[in-house]
């Protein structure tokens, strides 16, 4: 018998790659969220190659020397934004699979698809930036096979889900397992939403049924 689900993962607050420093009193906080809206609208109306520090600064109506108080440049503000998308969908399917109870192994990849796919059709900017770069290696590095100082985007997710699910992903085997999934996944959902601005819905479907079919066949072991 499968063990249930761990309690659900809440996203790490940690500053962000590329930010200077994470605001502590309210005002900044308040300015250093503001930033990071108004960089994603930013990258909604005008793209990456259009994102620059000046109009992100004078859409959150701050100060230029404000915003380099939090962050490095263009850069740093990239890996933050992408840094609370994360956390914002670590949270977003943390709540379903509270809501949901104990979900088995393809109800938690539904769960985590249609979270994204939410995301994707909801979230400023998240359309050209998603996750980004989230992080260095954990402890769970070895797992992955991992020999970079730097998780890529897919692979950073991955342990982070596999925290979320708990006991669905305690075999041994789920540690490598959930990154080629989302690697999987990352592939057909861009073709989801090439084919259609709000996600090709029979293309959603197909990745559903190919994560679900690949993650019930992973053996216990790496």
């Amino acid at each position: 018998m499968t063990p249930p689900p761990a309690a659900p993962a809440r996203a790490a607050r940690a500053p962000a790659a590329g930010a200077r420093r994470r605001p502590v009193q309210q005002r900044s906080q308040e300015r250093y969220e503001r930033l990071l809206d108004a960089c994603a609208g930013v990258l909604d109306e005008a793209g990456p190659a259009g994102l620059t520090t000046k109009e992100v600064a004078l859409r959150a109506q701050v100060p230029i020397g404000t915003l380099y108080q939090f962050f490095a440049g263009k850069e740093g503000l990239l890996a933050a934004l992408a840094e609370r998308n994360l956390a914002r969908f670590l949270d977003g399917l943390a709540r379903r699979v509270a809501a949901a109870g104990s979900p088995d192994l393809a109800a938690f990849t539904d769960h985590a698809v249609d979270e994204f796919v939410t995301m994707k059709r909801t979230v400023p900017g998240f359309g050209h930036l998603d996750f980004g770069l989230v992080g260095t290696v954990p402890a769970e590095v070895d797992e992955l096979h991992l020999l970079d100082a730097e998780l890529d985007n897919n692979a950073a997710v991955a342990v982070r889900l596999r925290a979320i699910g708990g006991g669905l992903f305690a075999a041994p085997g789920y540690g490598l397992a959930l990154r080629v999934a989302m690697e999987c996944a990352d592939a057909v959902l861009k073709l989801a939403f090439r084919a259609d601005p709000a996600g090709d819905p029979a293309l959603i479907a197909e990745c559903k049924r190919l994560v679900r079919s690949y993650l019930a066949d992973v053996p216990p072991r790496d």
